[in-house]
């Protein structure tokens, strides 16, 4: 894919949001992409805290506009969409993970199908892609939370849905080359375990860029 001149939207958390960066305007990866592959626009969808399924009781607090929520919000003049979710479907112990045949947005599984299917169908022909969690400094289940279940189990489920709909993953969890739980690495990306600083936003950029231009 040729990536000069084209419009990308980027839905997510925090991390896409900018938390970590020294600068929200410039330094999060996907305007780090947007100067380094001459993107006409790289439009932030990122809020801090959401999740990708819905929460049963919803308010009008940010936290609790998901990403199927959100959604529709993005313009649709888009040439791709690229989604970065998941950590806090994990993180908060709040979403149940469901299973593979799940429809209910209110399962990770259920958010997910519910979320390929309506990017499908508002920009087909474009390019979506999904970016898994990359590792954390907790990633273990809660034993006191019958809902709790260990991160992998929902990076495995982004692997499964986008499968199925044959949406392109960039596997984070696995090739981003940072591990919250693991001092060097933590102390030179992502000083807090969780959220990548410059640097680690930079590496997730190049990773993109390069995944982008291969589909």
């Amino acid at each position: 894919m040729i990536l000069q001149g084209k419009k990308f939207n980027f839905l997510g958390d925090s991390i896409t949001e900018g938390h970590g960066t020294s600068d929200w305007a410039t330094k999060p990866y996907h305007q780090q992409l947007k100067a380094n592959a001459g993107l006409a626009e790289a439009r932030n969808y990122g809020i801090g805290g959401t999740k990708i399924a819905r929460l049963q009781t919803v308010t009008d607090h940010p936290f609790d506009q998901d990403f199927n929520l959100r959604a529709p919000t993005m313009d649709k003049d888009a040439d791709g969409v690229v989604v970065f979710g998941g950590t806090n479907d994990f993180g908060h112990r709040t979403i149940p993970l469901g299973t593979f045949e799940d429809r209910d947005v209110h399962t990770f599984y259920g958010g997910l199908h519910t979320l390929c299917l309506y990017l499908i169908k508002e920009y087909v022909g474009k390019t979506i892609v999904f970016m898994t969690p990359i590792h954390r400094l907790e990633e273990k289940a809660d034993p006191n939370n019958e809902v709790s279940r260990p991160l992998i189990c929902f990076i495995k489920a982004i692997r499964e849905v986008c499968e199925y709909y044959s949406i392109p993953v960039l596997d984070l969890y696995k090739e981003s080359g940072m591990h919250g739980n693991i001092w060097a690495w933590c102390e030179k990306y992502m000083s807090d375990g969780l959220h990548p600083n410059d640097l680690g936003h930079e590496i997730i950029a190049s990773k993109l860029q390069k995944f982008l231009e291969r589909l």
